[in-house]
């Protein structure tokens, strides 16, 4: 095997590696130009030289036949004998097969053993090319009757120049044509990734600020084009929208969740002072003191679990299994009547379905419901629990009889720490109906608010089933 050469421990690098990416596709593009212009180029050469012959052939063909029928009666010798010069017509003579044949003396073309073959018809027709005086010559020899060869020829040196004069115009034409695609290549890979050069610096501006409110900045003849570049900036700033706004939450969730801490806290530490001073203290203090303390730490303890729980983005897979919402509806309920005496629960279970979840985040989600309709219902009221099946999918429905939810409510009564002016005064952290839309989401499902129509409040829970087949 064959070494890798290394300098200080790293392989090294090719030319083509070390370049930027539009220098690399410029260089690529370019040859890749020039490969194909050259070759056909070159294929143009070969075709001009290739015609410009074979009229010369066509030429010498032509005269021969003329010369042929002027010639009819004469038995040998020289037909046309200067052929030195450019504007003069070609060269002929005829030729006998026996070299001691009268007539043949002062011949002006060379003659070969393959001329007296043709003229024997022992060979046939064939061009050949000659020197004549300096000057060279293109022949065409082609047997005659009785024994007698034709022989033409031309000054060829035309066509030679002609074939000089194509060459090197196409190679004029072949140099610009790879300086032109050079050019055109750089300004076309400089433009093609210029999307690529914003990105790149607005990546970094990024990380040197941690601020992802900035934008890779399209004109608007970019932004219309509808190729892999601009999509890949758009996916980008798309991309950067959404960090955008998870970094904000994560401000707004820290920001309430220190907020609603604070007074908790507060409370708590004054009721903690209190008690330390409790030989002070008559026993009913001391009883209310400690009873205050306890349903403060509880009340610590549920919105810290609480904010544990809207930290989890996704429901843990391995832990996915089907669940029978009926059966879990029903222990719900029941848990609620315990924790809500003074509420009215009824389960309607219009239909029996199975879906696959968490059955420990499902029934948080249903007790979170359940919660707020019982709390925001008066002494007595119904709260209204239904399962039903329609459309392929399971739909639960949670209805309380109490005020209802306000119009400029409805969208806030899913964010994290919304509480509207009815709540303000009801325990609670605003974090419930939060969690119970982050777990729909998680399952794949969705939950909704609305006003009922005879008043209250109606939560709807709608969970896509699989399909049968």
């Amino acid at each position: 095997m064959t070494a890798v050469k290394a300098t200080n421990g790293r392989p090294r690098r090719g030319f083509l590696a070390r370049r930027p990416l539009r220098t690399r596709l410029a260089l690529v593009t370019s040859a890749a130009v020039a490969l194909v212009a050259l070759g056909v180029l070159g294929a143009a050469y070969v075709v001009i030289r290739y015609e410009l012959g074979r009229q010369l052939d066509l030429q010498l063909k032509q005269q021969a036949g003329m010369a042929a029928q002027q010639s009819w009666g004469q038995k040998t010798g020289v037909l046309y004998g200067e052929c030195a010069w450019l504007a003069s017509p070609a060269c002929a003579q005829i030729v006998r097969a026996d070299p001691a044949a009268p007539g043949q003396g002062g011949l002006v073309l060379p003659v070969t053993g393959a001329t007296r073959k043709v003229a024997a018809g022992t060979l046939g027709a064939y061009y050949s090319d000659i020197q004549l005086r300096g000057h060279a010559l293109r022949m065409y020899t082609t047997p005659l009757r009785d024994g007698r060869a034709l022989q033409v020829a031309a000054r060829s040196d035309t066509v030679d120049q002609g074939v000089e004069q194509a060459g090197l115009l196409l190679g004029a034409v072949g140099g610009g044509g790879v300086l032109l695609a050079a050019g055109l290549g750089y300004f076309t890979s400089r433009t093609a990734l210029r999307p690529v050069t914003r990105l790149t610096a607005t990546a970094e501006r990024i990380a040197a600020t941690r601020d992802p409110a900035h934008r890779i900045e399209l004109p608007p003849y970019e932004a219309r084009r509808q190729d892999e570049i601009t999509s890949l900036a758009t996916s980008f700033n798309t991309m950067l929208g959404e960090l955008e706004e998870a970094v904000a939450a994560q401000r707004r969730l820290v920001a309430d969740a220190s907020h609603e801490l604070r007074t908790p806290l507060t409370a708590l530490r004054t009721n903690v002072e209190l008690l330390a001073r409790a030989e002070r203290l008559s026993p009913e203090q001391r009883a209310r003191a400690s009873g205050a303390l306890g349903r403060q730490l509880r009340e610590v303890t549920g919105l810290v679990n609480d904010l544990i729980e809207l930290a989890r983005d996704e429901e843990p897979r391995q832990l996915v299994e089907p669940v029978r919402l009926g059966p879990l509806a029903g222990r719900c309920v029941a848990d609620a009547r315990g924790h809500w005496p003074e509420a009215v629960f009824t389960l309607d279970v219009a239909a029996e379905v199975t879906v696959l979840g968490v059955p420990a985040r499902l029934a948080r989600l249903l007790s979170n419901l359940l919660d707020n309709a019982a709390k925001f219902s008066p002494p007595g009221a119904l709260v209204e629990v239904r399962l039903v099946q329609e459309n392929g999918c399971a739909e639960l429905t949670v209805r309380d009889h109490g005020p209802g939810i306000a119009e400029e409510d409805l969208p806030y009564v899913f964010d994290r720490f919304y509480r509207s002016h009815q709540a303000r005064a009801l325990p609670g952290s605003g974090l419930g109906l939060a969690m119970a839309r982050q777990i729909a989401r998680a399952h794949g499902a969705e939950l909704t608010a609305e006003r009922a129509e005879s008043g209250g409040a109606r939560f709807r829970f709608r969970f896509p089933l699989p399909d049968e087949g």
